[in-house]
């Protein structure tokens, strides 16, 4: 009797746990459903681009001798449900059993879990750790602090170590990779990727049934195949990591990507794996052809980061999404949506998400996720912004970089401290300011920056949380050696700034 093997559409690698289980007369399911491409209102690109890579994956399992039964979204037979599909296919091949991998989100895995028939979900060891070696990792912790995690997990794979020391004697290379960048026209893009036939199909696809998602569908230069996202892997290596560290927190007006590999994409839709990709780095960099740092710090954030994230989701549960330590409540502007505003560093960053369904780690965390934790935004708005608006966003991974380390809403568990800043640090790294209707150098007025007002109202406001942080308790000293007038003028300002902006008055 034939069993049914689930691929998601970010399961896309031969070496998926269910796969691996696949015998003769098995039945591979793949199904392109409204469920999974409405729940939240995704970017235009990335329902073409998992569209897209799937029809060509499930292309490349029937090249392989395996049986695949797909759905297209516009099939009239389609259930337009995950759960739909597996029992009508169940019926259709006479099948009891469904073998999958666990999916990346706890809704999913619900589902998969309580459905009328026997799902096996096996664990998804495309990772380099597992569900219990990080909960034994996180077990008796008081703080679940990624660089110990991330210095584990070198240990682990041995990559960038010396025998038991790392390479070049630091863990850690931060300091060296916080250079602003300046427009060099002979810096590499990225390789575009022309639609062949089955991706120009998939967008028209797209075109028709999600004409009012935010985001540009076209022009679309993003591989859909493993061949053009190893493509894509070699490019950086060869022509980008280099220079990755010490500009990887830069921002420019007219360089969108600078050194960033893009590679995440096809890393969280499974075309390439965290593995060969951190090889890769570590390789480049034993070969005398990048530097340490930054080897390094690309590294990081996928050993790192990456695997740190998905441990904290599956280890704080289902109603991690849901969590509000700061008891935030203002809701998302509209800017975030396309709405005009006179603030030129989000303008940039969400003009680019617009644009490119992508911006990179600093644009997330210090611009548009900065500006919403300062404002006091319902981090379960700017979750499910986020959550919508990126081609590489998967639940698993952006729930924590956006409810942990973006907004602080977990109370601490993935930052000790909120990353907010005034606009400082965006003039330091970034052309952006020089553009603005705004001053940053004005503190006070209707010309200042808003990252200026916004940042000592948000300190203030939640004083008697962070004042006793001992990475913090300098700052508030900064606070009251100010003029009081100043102060209160401050306070003013910001206050009359956001009931503006919560008035829908573009600012």
């Amino acid at each position: 009797m034939p069993r049914l093997i689930l691929v998601l559409g970010d399961q896309l690698s031969d070496n998926l746990s269910a796969l691996r289980e696949a015998r003769e007369g098995d039945v591979v399911v793949m199904a392109e459903v409204m469920d999974e491409a409405s729940y939240v209102r995704h970017h235009p690109k990335k329902i073409a681009f998992v569209f897209a890579a799937m029809r060509k994956f499930a292309n490349h399992l029937r090249g392989k001798g395996l049986t695949v039964a797909y759905t297209r979204l516009d099939d009239p037979e389609n259930s337009q449900k995950i759960g739909g599909e597996l029992i009508r296919r169940a019926s259709e091949f006479d099948a009891t059993e469904v073998i999958a991998t666990e999916p990346g989100e706890w809704r999913l895995i619900n589902i998969l879990t309580y459905l009328p028939i026997k799902v096996h979900q096996r664990p998804d060891d495309r990772f380099f750790a597992s569900h219990a070696e990080f909960e034994n990792w996180a077990e008796g912790r008081k703080e679940l602090r990624m660089e110990w995690f991330y210095r584990d997990m070198r240990r682990k794979t041995g990559l960038l170590m010396d025998g038991d020391r790392p390479a070049g004697g630091r863990w850690n290379f931060d300091h060296d990779n916080r250079k602003p960048a300046r427009p060099d026209l002979l810096r590499q893009k990225p390789p575009e990727f022309e639609p062949d036939a089955v991706t120009a199909g998939v967008l028209d696809l797209v075109a028709a049934r999600f004409p009012d998602n935010f985001g540009d569908l076209r022009p679309f230069r993003y591989a859909t195949d493993r061949p053009g996202a190893l493509k894509a892997l070699r490019h950086f290596i060869d022509h980008a990591l280099d220079e990755f560290g010490p500009y990887q927190d830069a921002m420019l007006l007219e360089d969108p990507h600078l050194n960033h590999s893009i590679l995440s994409p096809y890393l969280n839709a499974g075309l390439l794996s965290p593995h060969e990709v951190c090889a890769a780095a570590a390789t480049a960099h034993a070969d005398g052809k990048v530097r340490l740092n930054s080897a390094e710090g690309f590294i990081r954030q996928i050993l790192g980061w990456r695997e740190y994230m998905r441990g904290i989701y599956f280890l704080e549960g289902p109603d991690y999404t849901g969590r509000n330590a700061l008891d935030h409540r203002r809701k998302l502007p509209w800017m975030y949506w396309g709405g005009e505003t006179r603030m030129a560093c989000m303008k940039a960053a969400i003009g680019q998400t617009r644009r490119l369904a992508y911006a990179h780690h600093i644009q997330r965390l210090m611009i548009t996720g900065n500006f919403a934790l300062l404002a006091g935004i319902d981090p379960a708005q700017v979750h499910e912004w986020y959550l919508s608006v990126y081609i590489d966003a998967y639940e698993w991974v952006e729930a924590p970089n956006t409810i942990g380390m973006s907004q602080f809403a977990d109370g601490g568990i993935v930052g000790s401290k909120p990353y907010v800043s005034s606009g400082n640090y965006i003039n330091k790294m970034s052309d952006y300011c020089g553009s603005c209707a705004y001053s940053v150098s004005v503190r006070t007025g209707e010309t200042a920056c808003p990252f200026n007002l916004l940042y000592w109202d948000f300190l203030i406001r939640h004083r008697d949380r962070f004042e006793t942080n001992p990475r913090m308790s300098r700052i508030y000293g900064n606070w009251d050696r100010m003029d009081a007038d100043k102060r209160r003028a401050i306070r003013a300002d910001a206050a009359a700034f956001l009931r503006r902006m919560s008035d829908g008055t573009v600012v």
